[in-house]
């Protein structure tokens, strides 16, 4: 039995050293303020305006990596090698579930999300609050958002991601476990390519590299889904 799935890469620290200089560097602007500069969700229906990220071309290794990942099947399934990290991981799951009941009402609904996103999360490397951070400025937690970009989605997918690393199969991009299995992938992706730097590698996945608002609003956003806050 094995603790967790096997991880992409090694976890990252949520705020960089380069990260922490940069905040430095800047006047604190609230969560709120934020999600009104970027336009990020939309409070009523299923539009989403969130930043689509830019298609690159990827040299052979990475696209046939990338796509070794997501085709992956195996259920999200937690696997604990000793008692003490399974009841850490109830304990989380139930303080998890307990906070998304207002964002996703349907118990059943609530329970696969959040043993998914642990999952998938944990798979790819990434923190999970900061996973969550990202679900909650990208969709606000909601199933079939589509943005103004047509990214689809809890992770705001852009459809191209499916033709180049998946089956072309846009539809998927619906399906829980398939759309946080692409999410948490491009979110690694784009991470190793800034080298672990999460304000750069935020940015990217946004579209917006280089630009405040979006890494800003998804690390506060982060904050809310750790442990003890």
């Amino acid at each position: 039995m094995i603790e967790q799935p096997g991880r992409l890469t090694p976890p990252l620290d949520i705020l960089s050293t380069s990260r922490r200089r940069y905040l430095k560097r800047c006047s604190a602007i609230s969560l709120l303020g934020l999600l009104g500069r970027v336009g990020i969700v939309s409070l009523f229906g299923e539009t989403a305006h969130a930043g689509g990220q830019v298609e690159e071309p990827l040299i052979d290794s990475v696209r046939t990596a990338l796509t070794s990942a997501v085709a992956n099947r195996a259920p999200p399934v937690p696997q604990f090698s000793d008692n003490e990290r399974q009841l850490a991981y109830q304990h989380w799951s139930r303080l998890m579930t307990s906070r998304l009941e207002r964002l996703i009402p349907e118990a059943h609904s609530r329970q696969e999300f959040s043993q998914a996103v642990w999952y998938e999360s944990k798979r790819a490397g990434l923190d999970v609050a900061l996973v969550l951070g990202l679900i909650q400025v990208e969709s606000n937690f909601r199933k079939f958002a589509v943005s103004s970009v047509g990214a689809r989605g809890f992770m705001q997918v852009m459809p191209f991601w499916v033709r180049l690393i998946g089956d072309g199969d846009v539809s998927k991009l619906f399906h829980l476990q398939t759309n946080l299995r692409f999410g948490c992938v491009i979110l690694r992706h784009y991470l190793d390519r800034e080298q672990g730097d999460m304000f750069m590698g935020l940015g990217r996945y946004n579209g917006s590299r280089g630009q405040a608002p979006y890494p800003d609003a998804v690390l506060a956003a982060s904050k809310k889904w750790q442990i003890g806050s």
